[in-house]
Parts: C-alpha cells; sequence; structure tokens
C-alpha cells in the first residue's frame, strides 16, 4: 500500500473539519449544525481507534485519534453556543449598523 496516500487523506479530512470547527467558534451559533453530528462523529471515532489498533494501522489511528478530538472540541462549543442568545448576523461579523448622517452618538 502506498502509506503516503493515506497520510494525504487525513491531511485533508483533518483540515475540512478543523475549519467546520473554527468556523463554529468564531460565529458563536450552533444555526445549520445538528445536535448529531459531533455525537456520531464521536461514537464513529471511537470505533475506527478500536478497529485501527486491532489491525495495527498507524494513518487511522492517528487520524482517528484527531478526528475525536475535533469531535470533542467541536461538541463542546456546540454546547456553548446553543445555550446562548441569538445573535444577528451581522453582530456576529463584528458590524456595527452606521448612525444616520447628523446624528449625535450616545
Amino acid at each position: 500500500m502506498i502509506p503516503w496516500v493515506g497520510w494525504l487523506a487525513a491531511a485533508i479530512l483533518l483540515a475540512t473539519i478543523a475549519r467546520q470547527v473554527w468556523t463554529q467558534w468564531r460565529s458563536h451559533t450552533a444555526a445549520g449544525v445538528s445536535k448529531f453530528l459531533f455525537a456520531g462523529q464521536t461514537a464513529a471515532s471511537v470505533c475506527f481507534i478500536v478497529y485501527s489498533v486491532a489491525t495495527g494501522d498507524a494513518v487511522f489511528i492517528a487520524t482517528n485519534s484527531l478526528m475525536l478530538i475535533a469531535a470533542l472540541l467541536g461538541q463542546a462549543i456546540y454546547w456553548r453556543n446553543a445555550r446562548r442568545p441569538a445573535v444577528p448576523a451581522d453582530a456576529a461579523c463584528g458590524f456595527r449598523e452606521a448612525p444616520a448622517p447628523g446624528a449625535r452618538r450616545g
């Protein structure tokens, strides 16, 4: 087998999951994220780790261990964001409504 193909696939997969978790962290919202996503990912990662250890596949042991960490982190962020009150989309991005021309600032 060609190990570098497995490591490349692992890097691509981890980059996409890391981006999702980062986006969720920065957005401060759980909107659009299934409450089962990270729970399912956690369960699958644990099963894949057991299988990977049993077969001795280093690529899958490493990848699924990192995926488990990402799932746990994503779940924690999801719970944090789900407890927060809804934030308008423009406020979540750091934008503020400009005052009307000639209006006094408080």
